[in-house]
């Protein structure tokens, strides 16, 4: 007896887009009602876009959503279909972030999100109010021209569900489902059969699963029906929402959407049953539980959500009628993550800002390599897209192309496609070896990027001549005789005339080229080197964008591997065996420059003293503690506090940078990103005097365990909390 009742929507959304926000969410439902869903739920805030931010406070953001809203529901569409629809509402003078449910042209009930998501990337709180006031609704008076296309002054507005004829429907958003007490529950336990979450989560490299955990357990002791709408896609910041609506019955997921994908518009249906929620349901423990439970204000509604029997199921509509089985829900390896969210994050970062292209300055390295792959990649699914007939993707190739309005160029070739809109640079010195200009012009040559390869001495020559000119001093490197001050100045000089040449030739390649336009450049800079300030301000990890800046160097290397394979790409593996070395001193018989050899540590443990610093919320002191405990078997105390104490002392000393750090695609739970995700001083006590005091006295009195073997699992300990911490959203 099946029951087409169900629908999940993924939607790229865009921030202040309201007419394009306002066409996605009606090619939507227009889709729902075309496969035989009677329930059509979107992503969070959708008609405003997530993003907004200090937007919301201003009061055309609410007014322009409601105008949308009028739209749709004057359009028709919403006869025999329920939608919740996301936008602001101003109740009271008070902004609320609230779920709109419309029916046959009229406004059934607007519920506001009463937890907030305020910690990370989120900021829910400057902008809007929880609703406090569980389970209780009052009247909301509806704008003038709201009234005039609904013939309602005034609908509920408060904790309430939704009574249908045969079901009820109850709503949660967001950050409600990660709490310790979701309101599922309690609504499930007053009868609630049908749960829609409305979401605007962020991708972090491996956080899916919590997601999907969590879903399930929704429904898996309680029972019912649970529909999770996400925002797909960039909607103008440094988050990338990946979609992966999701339809669960009784802690089984039955559908699942892309968790990465070109598309604007998604729509996840599946075929459930409401007898198997009932069955589910009838335990006499629950039962006891649900027989005391308080009630919700139910708001009712003359409208069948089942059709009934089967037979009653129109046989065109595309409803899957086996999609009540259980499903494998399909997961993404970190690698290819990777190669896909960032990917998908430039797509669109690239078509909304209406530029012809990006730029790379290759250095030879593994950062700049992940840069042009993720690029390549981007290529890759523009290709697959046009070859499946996506109209817009074809549409927005055509124009960062400068094809003329009557073209018939469709991007099937992915190298083809990148060699029009991709620029590499290779930018030398006398300090660069033949090793890293062959590795940069080769990685150009299987990716298909327009490359151009330069020295650049004759800059550097001039500065330091113009400085000698001024001062009457003429700057050597460590190696010619120069002090450490001068070394430093000559390497930083390097990098930075970098950054001043990327933007020259973005700003003209496509000139040189006989198109129009600019390319925007980026940054590949990764999140371990922004940790630890090894990165110099201003040099060409300055940038438009970053799309590596918040993933790891260990994963970046474990990304190449599997981009190798994956992409056919045989020149990565010289990238993989090359030194990490940013080769801006001369090279001697005795001395070649090594990344972790000036940082000081390698890029592991980067990884390991980023995680507790953020996510376990270790000042010195506690790292100390911790980190006795997990290394204390190959390490001696006292090396372990000099290893924390230089960490602390290299980052807060190079805090200052990451107020200028170029904005990066957010995959790292540890990123110091400043002011968006880690919001920490940059001006510090760099040496910590206080708690570098309690961590030397703590290390002399600690044995030496360095020669024992390890306790049990100590080794793998970070690698298990990397897949099992929670990520909320």
């Amino acid at each position: 007896m099946g029951h087409p009742i169900t629908v999940a929507t993924s939607l790229n959304q865009w921030a202040l887009d309201f007419q394009g926000n306002y066409e996605r969410i009606m090619e939507s439902i227009k889709i729902a009602k075309e496969r035989g869903a009677t329930l059509r739920v979107g992503p969070e805030l959708e008609i405003p876009g997530y993003g907004c931010y200090d937007h919301f406070l201003e009061g055309d953001t609410t007014m322009h959503s409601w105008e949308v809203l009028s739209k749709i529901i004057s359009s028709g569409i919403t006869e025999g279909v329920v939608c919740d629809i996301g936008m602001p509402v101003a109740h009271k003078n008070v902004i609320y972030n609230c779920r709109i449910i419309i029916h046959n042209g009229k406004i059934l009930l607007i519920r506001p999100k009463m937890w907030m998501a305020n910690d990370g990337n989120y900021r829910e709180l400057r902008y809007f109010t929880p609703w406090t006031k569980h389970r209780q609704w009052e009247d909301h008076y509806l704008p003038r021209f709201v009234q005039a296309v609904t013939g309602q002054s005034k609908v509920p507005f408060g904790d309430a569900v939704i009574s249908t004829n045969d079901s009820c429907i109850g709503v949660e958003l967001c950050e409600e489902l990660f709490t310790p007490a979701s309101p599922h529950i309690l609504m499930g336990l007053d009868g609630v059969e049908i749960f829609t979450n409305s979401s605007g989560s962020h991708h972090e490299l491996r956080k899916l699963h919590t997601r999907v955990n969590l879903i399930r357990e929704a429904t898996q002791k309680l029972g019912g029906i649970y529909l999770y709408a996400n925002q797909q896609g960039c909607d103008g910041d440094r988050l990338y929402y990946d979609g992966c609506a999701l339809i669960a019955v009784n802690g089984r997921v039955v559908a699942q959407g892309s968790q990465f994908s070109l598309r604007d518009v998604e729509v996840v249906t599946a075929t459930v049953d409401l007898e198997d929620v009932r069955a589910h349901r009838a335990t006499s423990s629950r039962s006891m539980q649900a027989a005391s439970a308080e009630r919700y204000h139910r708001v009712e509604v003359p409208f069948n959500m089942t059709s009934g029997t089967l037979d009653d199921v129109d046989e065109s509509a595309d409803v899957g009628l086996a999609s009540t089985r259980s499903f494998d829900v399909q997961y993404h390896t970190p690698e290819e993550e990777i190669a896909l969210g960032p990917a998908c994050w430039l797509w669109d970062y690239l078509r909304r800002s209406s530029t012809q292209g990006y730029f790379v300055p290759l250095s030879g390295g593994i950062d700049s390599c992940a840069t042009a792959v993720i690029v390549f990649s981007m290529c890759r699914l523009v290709a697959e897209a046009a070859k499946r007939g996506d109209e817009q993707v074809i549409k927005d190739a055509r124009r960062m192309t400068g094809e003329p309005a009557d073209s018939k160029y469709v991007p099937k070739d992915p190298k083809e496609f990148c060699n029009r809109i991709f620029h590499t640079c290779y930018m030398g010195t006398t300090n660069s070896s033949k090793e890293t200009q062959d590795r940069a012009k080769y990685l150009a040559q299987a990716i298909g990027s327009y490359h151009t390869d330069m020295n650049i001495d004759s800059l550097v020559t001039a500065i330091r001549t113009l400085f000698s000119l001024v001062t009457g001093k003429y700057p050597n490197f460590r190696s010619q005789g120069g002090t450490n001050a001068e070394n430093l100045a000559l390497q930083n000089i390097q990098a930075r005339l970098r950054m001043v040449v990327s933007y020259m030739f973005a700003q003209l390649l496509p000139w040189v080229r006989g198109k129009y336009g600019g390319l925007l450049v980026l940054g590949s800079a990764n999140v371990d080197e922004s940790l630890r300030g090894y990165l110099t301000k201003y040099d060409c990890s300055s940038a438009d964008i970053n799309p590596i800046g918040g993933i790891s160097k260990t994963d970046l290397k474990k990304f190449i591997a599997y981009a190798q394979t994956a992409f056919n790409l045989p020149i990565l593996k010289s990238f993989l065996t090359a030194v990490p070395t940013a080769e801006l001193e001369p090279m001697t018989e005795t001395y070649v420059q090594s990344d972790e050899a000036d940082m000081g540590m390698t890029y592991d443990e980067l990884s390991v003293f980023g995680r507790l610093r953020k996510i376990e919320k270790c000042g010195p002191y506690s790292m100390f503690t911790k980190l006795v405990h997990e290394w204390g078997y190959f390490l001696s105390p006292t090396t372990i506090a000099e290893k924390v104490k230089l960490f602390f002392f290299e980052h807060a000393r190079n805090r200052h940078k990451m107020t200028t750090l170029t904005p990066s695609y957010h995959a790292e739970s540890y990123s110091p990103d400043d002011n968006r995700f880690d919001l920490r001083p940059f001006l510090y006590p760099a040496r910590f005097p206080w708690q570098f005091a309690k961590i030397d006295a703590t290390a002399a009195k600690l044995p030496d365990r360095s020669n024992q073997p390890p306790l049990p699992q100590a080794e793998q300990r970070y690698d298990e909390e990397a897949e099992a911490k929670i990520h909320k959203d």
